[in-house]
């Protein structure tokens, strides 16, 4: 007998009653808040717009970071730097790099030290380019500069006012006024004449004892921002050949013979980049006008990713916790290693028999980021009344998921990819250790989930290699393409 439909909350139109196409009408992305989704706002995407609200966030921006550049000059004490160099990461907005609900790791002491360092050294020019704009971007254009999950933290912070405003605006417009509250932002905008930052108070909604913040769509991005660390590296040789002048372009193509190996390793050669950069600063500039010339793309790039999230971390999901629904899964509430074991079985089910695997492919092409699948599976396994900690860590590297019925009854479960390239090593050693590390009461469960036969056939080959072939407590996933189970 299929079980009635329940109203399942995953997203931000669940939680507070309102249409998902007044958000999207809005202009605003409709995050989910069991988890932080991997998203960030890209401060090129600021610069870029259209919109004159976004191309003054961004000249904001860069003015605050000119303020700070200036200070870095200066032996400041302990609290002028904590005042204008640390912020806490902007968790309210539920996007970033955390698999664990939406707790990160905000900009603290390390980050203002680096960031003071650099713009005494290899970023003094920071606001005087010889040709074209300053970006936020640049920033991160060296190995120990700034992260990428850093700058938009960063960026976050600086226009965490506006976020603010921005989802008052929708909020007052659209949601009942018990699922609101008035709270108060302490660096809500920086006043220059008093050099500090002013508080500022935001009706906005309430989940918890926190507020919700909305982001518009148009200036988020996916894996990497328009100017990044990596692309920097990937396009180095087409940096090199756009350096105009001749002598300089020599002169580092002759440095980064000399630094680079033989037959380099693809470590070696990001170390050789790296020190040419550091010698020949003028090289991040250039790739920097290579980027604001091509910027055109910029927007269509990052809106396509982030279809993309949507598609997957909201049509597909939606769709496969509707699946799942039909199934006994949320109604499993036997101690944590029987809950646990019956759920996977549960999600074997609808994926193997119900069609399910359609969900865990976008355009054809099944999903290749195991933290994408690790997300969907928090994401479906919320209704649990356990207390579904993800990405757990008790001292080692995080356990995909610590169900606890209480501090006395603990299970590890791990979800993986068949195609994880440290398959072998994670069947070991990764589950007995997190099991060992969190003290779980039960055998640690691994699912796992294999696209096509090859995967099938090396994961039952490691498995078997391993002594651990028909292990009760691994359990294999065939997400394959089938014929549509209605037709069978």
């Amino acid at each position: 007998m299929e079980n009635p439909k329940r109203h399942l909350r995953i997203y931000f139109s669940d939680f507070f009653n309102t249409s998902p196409k007044k958000i999207e009408t809005y202009g605003a992305f409709n995050i989910s808040l069991i988890n932080d989704l991997p998203l960030f706002v890209d401060p090129f995407l600021l610069f870029n717009s259209e919109d004159e609200t976004f191309k003054k966030l961004h000249t904001n921006i860069i003015k605050y970071m000119l303020f700070l550049k200036k200070k870095s000059s200066l032996d400041l004490p302990s609290g002028l730097i904590k005042a204008w160099y640390l912020f806490p990461e902007v968790k309210q907005n539920w996007f970033g790099f955390s698999k664990a609900g939406n707790s990160g790791r905000g900009l603290g002491p390390s980050f203002a030290k680096s960031l003071q360092n650099n713009f005494k050294d290899i970023f003094s020019d920071f606001g005087n380019e010889p040709s074209g704009s300053t970006h936020l971007g640049k920033l991160t254009l060296v190995k120990h500069g700034v992260g990428k999950d850093q700058i938009s933290d960063f960026t976050c912070n600086l226009i965490h006012g506006f976020l603010a405003e921005y989802t008052q605006k929708f909020a007052l417009e659209n949601i009942s006024p018990e699922k609101l509250q008035t709270f108060r932002i302490p660096k809500a905008e920086f006043n220059y004449l008093t050099e500090t930052w002013n508080s500022k108070q935001y009706t906005l909604p309430k989940y918890g004892t926190e507020y919700v913040l909305l982001t518009p769509i148009d200036i988020l991005t996916k894996d990497e921002a328009w100017i990044s660390h990596k692309g920097f590296l990937e396009d180095f040789s087409r940096v090199i050949s756009s350096i105009p002048n001749d002598q300089l372009r020599d002169q580092i193509t002759l440095y980064l013979t000399k630094v680079m190996p033989a037959e380099p390793t693809k470590e070696e050669q990001v170390i050789a980049y790296e020190k040419t950069t550091l010698q020949y600063p003028a090289l991040m500039d250039t790739y920097v006008n290579l980027r604001e010339l091509d910027k055109e793309t910029a927007s269509t790039s990052s809106l396509e990713k982030v279809k993309t999230a949507q598609k997957l971390f909201q049509d597909q999901l939606r769709q496969f916790v509707d699946l799942v629904d039909k199934t006994a899964f949320y109604n499993s509430e036997p101690n944590s290693y029987e809950a646990g074991m019956q759920r996977v079985v549960f999600l074997k089910h609808v994926i193997e028999k119900q069609d399910g695997y359609r969900l865990f492919y976008v355009k054809g092409i099944p999903i290749s980021r195991e933290s994408d699948l690790q997300i969907m599976f928090k994401l479906t396994w919320f209704a649990s009344k356990f207390s579904s900690d993800s990405e757990v860590n008790n001292g080692r590297g995080p356990a995909d998921f610590l169900i606890s019925y209480g501090s006395k009854d603990k299970s590890i479960i791990e979800f993986k990819l068949a195609k994880n390239s440290h398959m072998e090593k994670n069947i070991k050693n990764q589950a007995k250790i997190y099991s060992d590390a969190s003290k779980a009461t039960h055998p640690p469960i691994m699912a796992i989930l294999y696209f096509n036969q090859t995967e099938a056939n090396n994961i039952k080959r490691i498995l078997t290699k391993n002594g651990l072939s028909g292990s009760k407590h691994i359990i294999l996933i065939d997400a394959s393409p089938k014929d549509s189970a209605s037709k069978v």
